[in-house]
């Protein structure tokens, strides 16, 4: 069974950075496609950005373009989400998900086949 663990999550700033990381066991991660996705409060969960099972290929949400920057890192089944500039919007709880299809780009939630519970983030203005 897959589990995903996000951490890295808390109160920051605006204007300020966190890292989040998802950790990923009982699988194979190089064969994942992995995602990060959002939910604010009152709002539906978006797509923040996604990376390729290779790493070669990174996909981002326009809120998120030029200023976060997902990557992965195989030799720790682990994938982490740098976020820069932050603002009080981005305020949400961050999720992360992993897609095992063949043609998968872990841009939709509902098309992963293994997701996390989430880690808060809270930016002050």
């Amino acid at each position: 069974q897959v589990r995903l663990v996000e951490s890295g999550g808390g109160l920051v700033q605006a204007g300020g950075s966190l890292r989040l990381s998802c950790s990923v066991s009982g699988g194979t991660f190089n064969m994942y496609a992995m995602g990060w996705f959002r939910q604010a409060p009152g709002k539906e969960r978006e797509f923040v950005a996604s990376i390729s099972r290779s790493g070669d290929r990174a996909y981002y949400e326009r809120f998120a373009e030029g200023r976060w920057t997902i990557s992965r890192d195989d030799a720790k089944n682990t994938v982490f989400l740098q976020m820069n500039s932050l603002k009080p919007e981005d305020t949400a709880v961050y999720y992360c998900a992993a897609d095992d299809r063949p043609l998968g780009r872990a841009t939709v939630w509902a098309r992963c086949t293994s997701w996390g519970q989430g880690t808060q983030v809270t930016v002050s203005s």
